[in-house]
């Protein structure tokens, strides 16, 4: 078993849970953390993340990353670095597993769509959607709604991206249900499910971009992190193939990107003295995350991506294809509300701003090719990138 440090989250003594869970020293020899991470993996929104987009949304093949791929991918690389730094590593899977379950269909594209169908209504953002799938629109309980997750789980989904100033609705919901503090930092194993997303799909879809080729490996090494460890990785492979090359650079890439955060970290913690998880909470300021080094020639190697990939034409078509199958879908079930299926339209609120959300968390929860499938019965024919 690996040894905790002093700052790790510990299931002893969580905050506990919203719902008292009489009976559940059934379920097996778990602690809370545990049954967290179980709690996601068998739940619906985590099982639907297999056809929901990470970055292409019509890919040629099997080989390209899904929500649910990037998720496993993030908690392996969270799990490593929350094990070297000491931390709870059940509680650091619990987040990275989770953080995307809020993502509707196609991604971001599907984002702007809600959230400019519910610009009236309060808005619409998947890290607040994450909380409201897992303390409401998940009922896989008797008596209660939601996965009835530790306190910390919740608090590290909620805010592991740093503290919330200004909650959006379904935010405010989730908090008031259940205060997260969300004016604090988070737990360090938040931080580190943060910062091993953004690794993740840093190299993830150097990797994605190069195989579709919408980038060229000569577009790639113009970033000088890329080219440094392209460097490296050309000295000891030579005459490998190409493609195995390229691999390998993603997987030195990822392995620079690890070892700067557990350095930086490690410096952190100690020059704070920081000696519990409460500790880290009351710190003001992330204590996890890159070298100011390295943070900058990561933030470099983002605007190549947003430049060349993310904005890539082909994606942008491909975005506002997304964008009007689900603003179209939208407008179709608030137009005539009798498309919803059975459960969902027996429980429609009859008045706005709920009316609108309730049909936002149906159209939230769906599959890009169940949307497709819903758009095409619904509302018309549409013309998708080709894959679909």
């Amino acid at each position: 078993m690996t040894m905790r440090n002093r700052w790790a989250s510990d299931p002893a003594t969580s905050r506990g849970r919203r719902h008292a869970e009489p009976g559940a020293e059934t379920r097996g020899p778990r602690d809370a953390f545990q049954r967290d991470r179980d709690r996601i993996v068998h739940s619906t929104g985590f099982r639907r993340l297999r056809h929901k987009t990470q970055v292409f949304l019509a890919p040629d093949g099997d080989h390209f990353r899904v929500r649910l791929t990037h998720s496993l991918e993030v908690a392996q690389i969270g799990r490593t670095i929350a094990r070297v730094l000491g931390l709870n590593e059940d509680l650091t899977e619990a987040l990275c597993l989770a953080h995307d379950i809020g993502h509707p269909p196609f991604g971001h594209a599907g984002e702007e769509a809600l959230r400019d169908a519910l610009a009236d209504h309060g808005g619409w953002d998947h890290n607040a959607h994450t909380l409201r799938v897992l303390t409401r629109l998940e009922n896989p309980y008797p008596h209660w709604d939601g996965l009835n997750l530790s306190w910390e789980t919740l608090e590290g989904l909620a805010k592991h991206n740093g503290p919330i100033g200004r909650p959006t609705w379904a935010m405010a919901e989730a908090d008031a249900g259940f205060a997260l503090d969300l004016d604090s930092w988070p737990s360090l194993e938040a931080q580190v499910a943060a910062i091993a997303d953004d690794i993740a799909y840093d190299n993830h879809d150097i990797d994605d971009g190069l195989r579709a080729g919408l980038i060229t490996l000569d577009q790639v090494l113009s970033v000088p992190l890329v080219e440094r460890q392209w460097q490296r990785v050309a000295e000891r492979c030579g005459g490998s193939e190409p493609h195995r090359v390229q691999r390998e650079l993603v997987r030195d890439l990822i392995g620079v990107m690890v070892n700067d955060v557990i350095a930086s970290s490690r410096a952190a913690l100690e020059a704070a003295a920081i000696d519990s998880a409460d500790a880290a909470r009351a710190h003001r300021g992330q204590l996890v995350g890159f070298s100011p080094s390295m943070a900058e020639a990561e933030r470099t190697l983002k605007r190549f991506m947003y430049a060349n990939l993310y904005h890539h034409p082909q994606q942008l078509r491909a975005a506002d294809a997304a964008q009007h199958v689900v603003a179209g879908l939208f407008d179709a079930y608030r137009a005539d509300p009798g498309r919803l299926p059975e459960a969902w339209r027996t429980t429609l609120p009859a008045a706005d701003p709920d009316r609108s959300r309730h049909i936002a968390d149906f159209i939230a929860g769906m599959t890009d090719r169940y949307a497709i499938a819903r758009y095409r019965e619904h509302v018309g024919p549409v013309e998708m990138p080709e894959g679909f």
